[in-house]
């Protein structure tokens, strides 16, 4: 049975040991699965990164010189929708991370993580599932309003599972269903919660009563 190619990652950072620490580190900790295919200091320059060295995701540090991070992922999905976004923050405030969620972020990991500890997440986000911390999801349902939409078993189990970051199959799985009869049930409770991405249902499950399972 043939090896999953490499996630190829690209990393928009000002600080270059930590850039440089992730080309190093991410190959050795994971096996090979993961390795950077280019970085940049500049958040001006990170799509015409994106361009040049076609990376499944993008590390963004969202603590950048103007233009900034944020702005770094709205530009990263504007010009290449098919890159994956993982925002990343050395400091615990709640408020970039959500600005970054509502740019096009679908995720948000802390800089603190060990390289090791990167590929569950990455591999969950390139299967179209939202990452976040459990604090950070907690503290975002606390700062952000929500209008409660009643929803019924099996969307809350789906609901659950989406902030659980479980994968498609596992979700499919755990339904008796397929990997695509999961996409359109998930594409489905988007449009119900009105909401655009799985990062923002993910703290939506607060609302219905899921977070404390």
């Amino acid at each position: 049975m043939p090896e999953s190619p490499a996630i190829r990652v690209a990393v928009v950072d000002d600080h270059p040991l930590f850039a440089r620490g992730l080309e190093l580190l991410l190959p050795a900790a994971t096996a090979g699965r993961v390795r950077v295919v280019g970085s940049t200091g500049d958040a001006a320059a990170a799509a015409s990164l994106m361009c040049r060295c076609l990376p499944d995701v993008a590390l963004v540090d969202l603590h950048m010189p103007a233009p900034g991070g944020i702005r770094a992922v709205a530009a990263i999905r504007r010009t290449t929708p098919r890159v994956r976004v993982v925002a990343m923050s050395g400091d615990g405030d709640p408020a970039p991370a959500l600005e970054a969620l509502r740019s096009g972020a679908e995720a948000f990991l802390p800089k603190s993580a060990e390289p090791e500890a990167l590929l569950p997440p990455l591999l969950a986000v390139l299967d179209g599932w939202a990452v976040l911390p459990a604090q950070l999801l907690r503290d975002l349902l606390r700062s952000g309003p929500g209008a409660r939409v009643d929803l019924d078993v099996e969307e809350r189990v789906l609901l659950r599972s989406i902030a659980a970051g479980r994968s498609t199959l596992a979700i499919a799985d755990q339904l008796h269903v397929s990997e695509r009869t999961v996409k359109r049930m998930t594409a489905a409770l988007l449009r119900k919660l009105r909401v655009s991405n799985r990062a923002e249902a993910a703290a939506l499950a607060g609302h219905a009563g899921l977070l404390g399972d």
